[in-house]
């Protein structure tokens, strides 16, 4: 590789550098491990090369010249923006990204109020997050992983278990008022809103020894629409302890039955392709949710 017709060797420049900071030959050496005369040949090669004088000799000690100040002002500024540019360059060589296709129920309602504590423990780790309710195609690249609500049958996929839910009848303080819900028999004369499928209030049901068949139900799709509508007083929501948490501090659902409902495998789920490994990105992010979620 041919030198630079313009530019001077990058050992002398870097020498120059250290000599016109530190203002000493010895201690230029000392931080660049060559020998002080090595040193002195950098800087008399440089000085030939650009046909000027940088330092001026006094006795044992030197001082830049005027061409000297002006010269390592210039070469100060290049030396800071190579290394901003290294530390920029290598800060995104150690950048992560994770796709996330998660439903957004759980993305609104507890993920996004906890992200700070993820980006605070891993801040190389960019995560770009999907919410959707329907099925990520993980084989076709869609997203690298997704945390979906269920009882983990996705076939074809290979799920694990991030954290079981635990399940109570929730609705407005108002509605509550206007139609007490002092005991499990109450519930018959609510409306359900139910999303999607049943299986919660099955759960519930089961747990209350309580036949449902003769209750009001509303469908709705979503259950951000089924938080929504409880808290609108349209009817009684089944409670995920980990997605109403928020609303039953600040008051704006209640739980008025004690105890609580699980059904075997319902509850949150990390699913990935089945043959996939697991990246490293992916395993911090589901250890962190695992320990995020049991903090809860």
């Amino acid at each position: 590789m041919r030198s630079s017709p313009v530019l001077p060797p990058l050992h002398a420049l870097r020498a120059f550098e250290a000599v016109g900071r530190l203002l000493s030959f010895r201690r230029a050496g000392e931080e660049l491990l060559i020998t002080q005369s090595a040193v002195s040949h950098h800087i008399r090669t440089l000085e030939e090369a650009l046909g000027a004088e940088l330092f001026e000799r006094r006795g044992r000690s030197i001082a830049l010249t005027a061409a000297g100040a002006r010269y390592l002002d210039s070469i100060s500024r290049a030396f800071a923006l190579v290394a901003d540019g290294t530390r920029d360059v290598r800060s995104q060589a150690s950048r992560q990204t994770l796709r996330v296709s998660l439903l957004p129920s759980f993305a609104a309602n507890w993920l996004v109020s906890h992200l700070a504590h993820f980006r605070a423990a891993y801040p190389q780790i960019e995560l770009v997050l999907d919410p959707t309710l329907n099925q990520a195609n993980l084989a076709a690249g869609e997203a690298d992983i997704a945390i979906r609500y269920g009882v983990g049958e996705w076939p074809g996929l290979r799920c694990e278990l991030l954290a079981t839910e635990r399940l109570m009848p929730v609705l407005s303080p108002e509605l509550a008022a206007r139609q007490p819900l002092a005991n499990p028999a109450d519930i018959l004369g609510h409306t359900l809103l139910i999303s999607h499928r049943p299986t919660e209030w099955e759960a519930w049901s089961r747990h209350a020894a309580l036949d449902l068949a003769a209750a009001s139900r509303l469908q709705l799709t979503d259950y951000n629409i089924v938080l929504q509508a409880a808290l609108g007083g349209q009817g009684v929501a089944m409670g995920r302890s980990l997605l109403v948490a928020d609303y039953l501090r600040r008051g704006a659902l209640v739980a008025p039955l004690p105890g609580f409902a699980t059904a075997p495998g319902l509850g949150y789920w990390v699913v990935l392709p089945n043959r996939a490994e697991m990246s490293l990105a992916a395993m911090a992010f589901t250890d962190w949710l695992r320990q995020e979620i049991a903090g809860h």
